[in-house]
């Protein structure tokens, strides 16, 4: 039986709100280096784009880094993030407008002991893929995957897996956001172990002088 085929580029082309839920249980395939790993998404955040939501990197203006979020659709914004983790986002929307959906947390579906060298100081399996930054590494994403199309069928594909049942699908306040804290636009799989635990933001206090 052939792999199945990429999800479409109509698939992102869509608001973020509706394209987040509807990544819950989708797979995402990469290959690097002839390694391939697998996750399969449990937790997902919606980000609208620019002047539209203050917590979104687009909400400022285009800028060198962040112009992967003004489109195509269907493309792989990856950041780095306290000068250490690369975290990754699908691009949304018609081209022009930005938006894209933060990649939180998945199980590991294929490629473990990959992962498990990526990710040596993680003790449980559940916890390889848990939280934006240990997805992307388990994955091996890295900033040269800016930009990267996951529609066209090469290295970095985003599968349809198995939809989720509305009656596990559940949503809530993002992690770790302070600006747009109240919208409940973080999506996750109700019961799944390697959904991340909420966390608020916490208020930054003011430079002593």
């Amino acid at each position: 039986m052939p792999p199945p085929a990429p999800l479409p580029r109509s698939f992102f082309d869509r608001e973020p709100l509706v394209v987040a839920p509807a990544l819950l249980g989708a797979v995402v395939r990469h290959e690097r280096d002839g390694e391939v790993v697998e996750v399969r998404l449990t937790e997902v955040e919606a980000y609208l784009g620019e002047g539209e939501d203050p917590a979104s990197h687009s909400h400022r203006g285009r800028r060198p880094r962040n112009q992967v979020m003004w489109g195509p659709p269907g493309h792989l914004y990856v950041y780095f993030t306290y000068g250490m983790h690369y975290c990754a986002n699908l691009v949304c929307r018609p081209e022009g407008v930005s938006g894209g959906v933060l990649l939180r947390a998945g199980e590991v579906v294929n490629g473990l002991d990959v992962a498990r060298a990526r990710r040596p100081a993680v003790r449980r399996d559940v916890d390889l893929a848990r939280g934006p930054a240990r997805l992307a590494s388990a994955l091996g994403l890295a900033r040269d995957d800016d930009g990267r199309d996951v529609c066209s069928g090469g290295s970095l594909q985003v599968l349809p897996g198995t939809p989720v049942p509305r009656s596990r699908l559940r949503t809530g306040p993002r992690v770790g956001v302070s600006a747009g804290a109240e919208s409940p636009w973080r999506y996750w799989v109700d019961g799944e172990p390697t959904v991340s635990a909420y966390r608020p933001a916490v208020p930054r206090l003011p430079r002593s002088k």
